[in-house]
């Protein structure tokens, strides 16, 4: 008997939700020999700067460097790479990143204030400013792992958002650049691109050095030892997430093309051996010829190894008894996309409460949101959708109180706010509150 390329799993059956969350469970586990390697990186970075840098880069990416300047692309660079473009990929990477600045021009959070009218405030003004970060760092994988698409998603929010300088690092392996993400680079209005990578990148950015200036957060996708590095500077910087393998889950009423439901399941288990693809289907029927799509869809994949990998250890095809059963489903997966593919899709949107992103019908494959249909394709993964949101304007953007307490005001809340300090025994906090009373 030929062993079956994915499993096929059944609500009805005993034990499935248990079944569910071990298929679901994933442990970030971190490998102690990378942990070390890389609290070895941030304090050598921290300590050497520049120096530490280049060296790394000597190393790791076989690059023979003197010093920093060797490792910084000259704007020029950036524009002949856009230029050196084919007409076709220019105005798809362009069309691209006007549809992503589209998006989110309409993020744009804007500061506020209101006059406070209630009883014994008279001219106290409460509000908000909003301020865009002063400096980011943009990390992009290098190497054959070069996605202009991640260029596209991380640096156009952040311009809109206002940030005032974006420096991306990019690892130029034996010096190997891929003119797609330099291209993007320059579209995107990147102030400064270096051309170094790993733990190294995100220590430089994070801690500074004489050559590159400490930002402000660091975003961007990376492998293990970008990810544990950055975690450990989280707190010195703002990170956008750290991200976990690829996920998307399909909700079918039978409706759609078995071939296409198994061609959007290979294209998140391409993305590695630990992407998770799942379908849940009120027709078991069409389970059945999706599973034959796969079977005879996957020979002819390039990617086909790690495909059957994902879908054998991480995928499933799961039989539901209806549509509200599979949001319910949904729901504890909290998917990082979900493609909606049923004839009428939009009764279903309200009782989806946790999913990265939602493709709503046939034809909004998850494809399209990695590249162009305009929201950002940065998204939370590991069931993160419960409590995160995809990548925005306001990632790039932080708030501050405004309180400007009026005279009359002071009456009113030095009174409440003694009553409350003087209760959690903070005698000064009251005192500097009563000091401000008339009598």
């Amino acid at each position: 008997m030929t062993e079956a390329l994915i499993r096929r799993l059944s609500s009805s059956q005993a034990g499935f939700t248990a079944t569910l969350d071990a298929l679901l469970a994933f442990e970030g586990s971190t490998d102690a020999a990378i942990e070390q390697a890389v609290a070895d990186i941030l304090q050598a970075v921290r300590r050497d700067g520049d120096q530490a840098v280049v060296e790394y880069t000597r190393r790791f990416d076989h690059l023979d460097v003197a010093d920093m300047t060797a490792l910084e692309l000259p704007r020029a660079e950036l524009e002949a790479a856009l230029a050196g473009l084919s007409a076709e990929q220019r105005q798809a990477l362009e069309t691209a990143a006007e549809r992503v600045r589209s998006y989110h021009q309409r993020q744009v959070i804007e500061s506020w204030r209101y006059t406070d009218e209630s009883p014994g405030m008279d001219g106290t003004r409460l509000g908000q400013k909003v301020t865009p970060l002063d400096r980011v760092g943009l990390y992009v994988p290098g190497g054959r792992a070069s996605y202009p698409s991640s260029v596209l998603m991380n640096a156009i929010p952040a311009k809109v958002a206002g940030v005032g300088e974006l420096i991306m690092v990019v690892p130029t392996p034996r010096g190997e650049k891929n003119p797609l993400v330099l291209a993007a680079a320059a579209i995107t209005g990147v102030d400064r691109v270096f051309t170094i990578g790993g733990a190294q990148a995100v220590a430089a950015l994070a801690y500074g050095t004489a050559t590159i200036p400490q930002v402000d957060k660091i975003v961007g996708p990376g492998n293990a030892y970008v990810a544990s590095a950055k975690r450990r500077v989280f707190g010195t910087v703002g990170i956008d997430m750290v991200a976990g393998p690829s996920e998307v889950l399909v909700i079918s009423d039978g409706s759609g093309e078995p071939d296409w439901v198994a061609m959007d399941l290979f294209a998140q288990a391409e993305h590695d051996e630990l992407a998770q693809s799942i379908l849940l289907c009120t027709d078991e029927a069409f389970i059945g010829r999706v599973e034959a799509s796969i079977a005879r869809l996957l020979p002819e994949m390039p990617r086909r190894e790690t495909i059957a990998v994902s879908l054998k250890n991480r995928g499933a095809l799961i039989h539901v008894k209806d549509l509200a059963e599979a949001c319910a489903i949904a729901n504890r997966i909290a998917p990082e996309h979900l493609e909606l593919s049923l004839d009428d899709p939009y009764q279903w949107i309200d009782e989806i409460r946790h999913a990265g992103a939602i493709f709503i019908g046939h034809y909004s494959v998850e494809a399209l949101g990695d590249y162009c249909a305009g929201p950002n394709h940065v998204l939370p993964t590991m069931r993160s959708a419960r409590f995160s949101s995809p990548l925005g304007v306001y990632d790039f953007q932080k708030r501050t109180s405004l309180i400007d307490i009026s005279e009359q005001g002071a009456q009113t809340l030095g009174r409440i706010a003694s009553v409350l300090a003087h209760g959690e025994g903070l005698q000064a906090h009251a005192r500097s509150a009563e000091m401000r009373l008339k009598s």
